[in-house]
């Protein structure tokens, strides 16, 4: 399976004092239906399962967040799969899961990092939150990383910093592709193409081929193309925070 991983650590990026709260976030969607289809949608489970997995393994908390809190519309659900059964079966996350907290609820100087699970229904709520945003903005500002998977990168469309630039302007990203959005017979659906919105504010996406892994990190941003580069991103996030990049 083909994962390409970019690194671009600026000086600007390598602050003076590590990140030690040991905490990250993972937000998720709370839009359950999928346009006019009468399908419903929601987060995709294995991007928030296994990024979990990569962040407990490593020792970091995991806390959940959702654009509208309480219990969140999962989908992709595979219970053969370990990892997803261990992460619905986990306390703390079942927990949350029953009763999410909303954005304005969580204070970012708690996190080092947060990470956006994908599944369509982030392409409805993610990009006019703004106080998820501010969370990202908060977390990022204080030196922490922000991660976007799959659709996930939604959410980093309308997310600017305090001087008014948006996060992604003039930075390597990869997102759910329009050609992917294509072969799942979406286009229509969805209300914009992903790729195309991002490189409207200025971002630089690559990708590779359909539902192959892609991971892409520039600075203190890591996005992925698609699910399979789930795991991918996450191991890229605990990169950054090792490599003291963030802070």
């Amino acid at each position: 399976m083909f994962k390409k991983i970019l690194t671009a650590l600026t000086s600007h990026d390598r602050l003076d004092e590590t990140v030690g709260t040991k905490k990250i976030l993972i937000a998720l969607t709370s839009h359950d239906r999928l346009g006019d289809t009468g399908r419903t949608t929601g987060f995709y489970l294995p991007e928030a399962a296994h990024p979990w997995k990569v962040f407990t393994d490593a020792g970091y908390e995991v806390d959940l967040v959702s654009v509208k809190g309480g219990e969140p519309p999962m989908d992709g659900v595979d219970r053969s799969d370990s990892i997803q059964s261990a992460f619905l079966a986990d306390v703390h996350i079942s927990g949350q899961l029953a009763a999410t907290p909303r954005p304005k609820d969580i204070d970012p100087t708690q996190y080092d990092a947060i990470f956006y699970a994908g599944g369509h229904g982030t392409m409805w709520d993610f990009p006019g939150d703004t106080t998820l945003a501010g969370v990202a903005q908060g977390i990022y500002e204080g030196g922490g990383v922000v991660a976007a998977v799959c659709h996930g990168p939604a959410a980093l469309v309308n997310l600017t910093l305090s001087d008014g630039t948006h996060l992604v302007a003039g930075k390597a990203v990869a997102a759910f592709t329009n050609d992917e959005e294509s072969a799942v017979g979406l286009t229509d659906v969805v209300p914009f193409a992903l790729q195309t919105k991002l490189e409207e504010r200025g971002a630089k996406h690559s990708g590779a081929a359909n539902f192959e892994a892609h991971v892409v990190v520039d600075g203190r941003l890591a996005t992925g193309q698609n699910p399979a580069s789930s795991t991918g991103v996450a191991e890229a996030v605990l990169e950054i925070l090792r490599s003291g990049a963030a802070a």
